[in-house]
C-alpha cells in the first residue's frame, strides 16, 4: 500500500518561545512505560481538495495549540517540557493509494490501513499528529480523514474541541454547533464530571465506607489482583504492541432514551448496560466456562469542574489560567464488574442493566478516583513520572476492557463546506484485548469496538452488542416506566 506523496512546505517559528513544562498527565501517557494514541476517523459524503485541505491545517489547525507546532524535550532534571519546532506539513499529511477493487469499495483495505497506523509511532522528533486523507470510497464515505494524535497532547475533550475548530455547522456556518443538554458520565472525553462524596451531607458516612473500599480495591486492581483470562482478555505481555481491528455499529440516541425513561436510569447506565451485556454475550458465545470469569471495564471519567450541558469550550477559553474546563488531560478511571449473566438476566436482560446502575452510581458517589490521582501525584514526586505511568499500564493492563465517550453535536457538520456522514474515534496502546469507545452525532450514538486482531472476532462481537441493544429495548418496551425516586 503506497501513500502519496504532496509538496508542502515548511511552516516556519516566528519566533522563539521558551519551554513549556509538561504536565504531570501528559508524561504519564508518553513514556516508556505506556503511549497511547487517539485515532479520529472523519467520514466525508465528498473529497475535498488537497489543497484546501492544507490550507485548513496550516491556517486552522496548527494555531489552535501550540503543542500542534511541539516535541516533547527532556530537562535538565529529568521532567520533560515542549518545545516549538518547525512543522513540515510532508511529514505529517498522508495520502494512502489502495489498489482497485471489483466493487468501488475499500473497507477492507481501509480497515488494513487503520490497524497500521494505529500500529506506529508517532517518531518523537517531530509534533505528535498525523492527519491521513483516505480518497478512496466505503459504505460509509466518499472519504475518510483520520487524524491521528498523542494522547499526551490532550484528552477526549480537548482533542474534540480542537476538531471543532475546523469545521462548520453545515446549514449556516456563522451559527455555533449545539450539544446534548445534561450530564453524560461515561468518557475520558465528554462525560460529565465526577461526583465527590466530601460534596454530600447526605450518607457521609456511607460514602466514606464506599471511598474505603473503592479506593483500597482500586490499588489491589492495578498492583497485584489481575481479572481472570477470557474471550476478551489475553493477559498476555505486550499486548499493546500487537495488530488491532476496529468495528462501529450505530445506536438510536431516541431509542436509548426510550429504555432510560421506562428504568429511571441514566443515558449512561444504559449504554454501559448494553456494551456489557454483548461482551458478556460474546464471552459465552465464545467459551461456556467464561460465564464465570471475573471480569471489570474501566469506565473513563471527565473531572473537570463543570458539566458539559453546554457543550465545547473554545480553545482560547480551555488554555486560559484558572479555566473550569482547562485543556490537557483531566480523566480518572472507574473501576465496574462487568455483572455475571444468569438465565433470569438472559430472559429479562433490563435485570442485567439495573446491576451496572447500582454498581456505577455507588462507585460514583465515593472519594477513590480523588484519592486516585493523590496517588499518582505521590508515586510522581517520589518516584517520578516514569513510575506513574507504569502504575496506570498495570491499571490498564490488569482489567479486561475501558469504556469512553465524547458527546458530539446536534446538528450536522462539515469540513471545507463537505458535509461529515459520521465520525467515530478509537485508542491505540493500552495494553488491552478490548476497548470500546462512544461518540454522539446527530441523533445517533457511534459505538466503535478495538480488539486484539487475531485474539476476537470483532464481527462477533459487533454482532452481540447489537443484539444486546435489541434484547434491552424490546424488553424495556414491555415494561412500564418506573417510578422516579424522590
Amino acid at each position: 500500500m503506497m501513500k502519496k506523496k504532496s509538496k508542502m512546505k515548511y511552516v516556519d517559528m516566528e519566533e522563539q518561545v521558551p519551554l513549556e513544562p509538561m504536565s504531570p498527565s501528559a508524561q504519564y501517557l508518553k513514556s516508556s512505560a505506556l503511549s497511547l494514541t487517539i485515532l479520529a476517523v472523519l467520514e466525508l459524503q465528498h473529497p475535498i481538495e488537497d489543497s484546501v485541505a492544507i490550507k485548513l491545517v496550516k491556517e486552522v489547525f496548527l494555531p489552535i495549540n501550540p503543542r500542534f507546532s511541539s516535541i516533547m524535550v527532556a530537562g535538565g532534571n529529568g521532567e520533560k517540557k515542549w518545545k516549538r519546532v518547525e512543522v513540515n506539513l510532508d511529514e505529517h499529511i498522508h495520502v494512502p493509494v489502495f489498489p482497485a477493487t471489483e466493487t468501488g469499495y475499500h473497507d477492507e483495505f481501509f480497515g488494513e490501513y487503520l490497524s497500521g497506523m494505529a500500529a506506529e509511532e508517532l517518531p518523537p522528533h517531530r509534533p505528535l499528529w498525523e492527519i491521513h486523507m483516505v480518497k478512496h470510497r466505503t459504505r460509509s464515505a466518499a472519504e475518510s480523514v483520520v487524524f491521528k494524535l498523542h494522547h499526551s497532547l490532550g484528552d477526549g475533550y480537548s482533542l474534540m474541541g480542537a476538531l471543532l475548530s475546523c469545521l462548520q455547522r453545515l446549514d449556516d456556518p456563522s451559527i455555533p454547533l449545539t450539544f446534548p443538554a445534561g450530564k453524560s458520565c461515561v468518557g475520558g472525553g465528554g462525560g460529565g464530571g465526577c461526583c465527590s462524596v466530601l460534596r454530600r451531607g447526605r450518607g457521609f458516612f456511607k460514602g466514606m465506607v464506599h471511598t474505603a473500599c473503592d479506593f483500597g480495591w482500586s490499588v489491589l486492581k492495578s498492583s497485584l489482583i489481575e481479572d481472570d483470562e477470557s474471550p476478551i482478555r489475553s493477559g498476555d505481555d505486550g499486548v499493546e504492541f500487537r495488530p488491532i481491528v476496529t468495528s462501529t455499529t450505530t445506536f438510536s440516541i431516541d431509542q436509548i432514551k426510550q429504555i432510560k425513561t421506562k428504568l429511571n436510569v441514566t443515558i449512561n447506565d444504559v449504554v454501559t448496560g448494553i456494551i456489557m451485556l454483548g461482551t458478556r454475550l460474546y464471552m459465552q458465545k465464545a467459551s461456556q466456562i467464561s460465564s464465570e470469569a471475573k471480569s471489570t471495564a474501566l469506565v473513563l471519567l471527565n473531572t473537570r469542574a463543570a458539566a458539559m450541558g453546554a457543550g465545547y469550550k473554545s480553545v482560547s477559553e480551555m488554555v486560559e489560567p484558572g479555566s473550569k474546563m482547562p485543556w490537557g488531560n483531566r480523566f480518572a478511571f472507574l473501576h465496574v464488574p462487568i455483572p455475571k449473566l444468569s438465565d433470569v438476566e438472559l430472559l429479562d436482560p433490563l435485570i442485567f442493566v439495573k446491576k451496572v446502575h447500582r454498581t456505577i452510581k455507588k462507585r460514583r458517589n465515593s472519594a477513590g478516583i480523588y484519592l486516585t490521582g493523590q496517588l499518582l501525584d505521590l508515586i510522581r514526586k517520589i518516584k517520578g513520572p516514569e513510575s506513574a505511568s507504569r502504575y496506570i499500564h498495570g491499571t490498564l493492563k490488569n482489567t479486561s476492557m475501558a469504556i469512553s465517550n465524547l458527546i458530539g453535536p446536534i446538528e450536522p457538520m462539515a469540513l471545507a463546506n463537505q458535509p461529515i456522514n459520521g465520525l467515530y474515534f478509537a485508542v491505540a496502546g493500552p495494553p488491552q484485548s478490548l476497548s470500546v469507545t462512544i461518540v454522539s452525532y446527530v441523533g445517533k450514538l457511534r459505538i466503535a469496538m478495538t480488539v486484539e486482531k487475531g485474539f476476537m472476532d470483532p464481527n462477533k462481537l459487533k454482532s452481540c452488542v447489537e443484539y444486546a441493544f435489541e434484547a434491552i429495548y424490546k424488553a424495556a418496551l414491555q415494561t412500564p416506566v418506573a417510578p422516579t425516586k424522590s
